[in-house]
């Protein structure tokens, strides 16, 4: 008795593992935000101008 079609099928070619699943765009575009986040350096602080360095001082100095 021949063998079912589908029977043919299955037996006839070994099952191939099924690919894994790929990284979502949305968790690669976040780990490399995160990543440039982490690596970047902290910026300097903006430098102020003379005027608000006096005032400072001045107010300090009245405190005390």
């Amino acid at each position: 008795m021949p063998a079912t079609p589908s029977a043919r099928r299955t037996t006839a070619q070994p099952q191939q593992p099924q690919p894994l699943a790929g990284v979502p765009m949305r968790d690669l575009l976040a780990a490399c935000a995160a990543a440039a986040a982490v690596s970047t350096p902290p910026r300097a602080p903006e430098p102020r101008p003379a005027e608000d360095h006096r005032e400072a001082a001045k107010d300090h100095r009245e405190a005390a």
